[in-house]
């Protein structure tokens, strides 16, 4: 069998903060931004890894979704509890330095962990986990 992550989704309840944050502060490229009907799907993902990428979208629009479910996904975002994602620099401590400077909302600064990683960790905007890390 041969699979491999083509895209990650993430909610976004602010499509100019989400495009500041990813475009502007992580640095990713824009692949694709898609509107409808007042809402907006962002593709971004890192310039040399064109076959992965993170999808921001409009949280709890999916069919299915019930009013209460959409209730608690704006919790969860407003807690920061919702999503999260984990990436991985070669220099952890400058990647720290450049978001902190992008006033990024810092949750972690670089430490060393015990399952041999150093690993840093910001909120985006709308509340997601950025950890990110380095392999020691």
């Amino acid at each position: 069998m041969d699979i491999s992550i083509h895209a990650s989704f993430l909610p976004q309840d602010d499509p100019e903060a989400a495009l500041a944050f990813y475009r502007d502060t992580l640095g990713f490229e824009v692949r694709n931004d898609v509107g409808y009907e007042g809402m907006r799907w962002i593709t971004v993902g890192p310039a040399d890894q064109p076959g992965v990428s993170i999808v921001l979208h409009p949280p709890g629009v999916d069919p299915g979704v019930t009013d209460d479910e959409r209730r608690v996904i704006n919790e969860m975002m407003a807690k920061g509890t919702y999503g999260s994602i984990l990436l991985s620099t070669a220099d952890i401590d400058g990647t720290f330095e450049r978001l902190q400077a992008g006033d990024a909302e810092v949750v972690q600064e670089p430490t060393d962990q015990p399952y041999g990683v150093r690993d840093c960790a910001f909120r985006d905007p709308a509340g997601n986990m950025v950890r990110i890390q380095q392999q020691r």
